[in-house]
């Protein structure tokens, strides 16, 4: 009998392109993942479309997004250089 499957997520939240930003949730994730075009409630607060495009994950970071990601994760914001 083996060890039941865990995955590692040192953050209660993950990123999500959507929109023309990387977003940030902690809405659950389904097995297989959100398919594109579902809505997804985000850190910044904003309900939007999930994009699963390889480009999406090029895309600018959502600043709101961002800086909860950072006080949830307890690690401060760096300075722009």
């Amino acid at each position: 009998m083996g060890m039941p499957q865990t995955s590692y997520r040192p953050h209660p939240f993950r990123w999500v392109p959507a929109e023309g930003q990387r977003h940030a949730t902690t809405d659950r994730l389904a097995a297989g993942g959100w398919s594109d075009g579902e809505a997804v409630t985000m850190l910044c607060g904003e309900s939007v479309e999930v994009d699963n495009s390889v480009e999406a994950w090029l895309w600018e970071t959502c600043a709101d997004c961002n800086a909860e990601a950072h006080r949830m994760a307890r690690v401060p914001m760096v300075a722009a250089p």
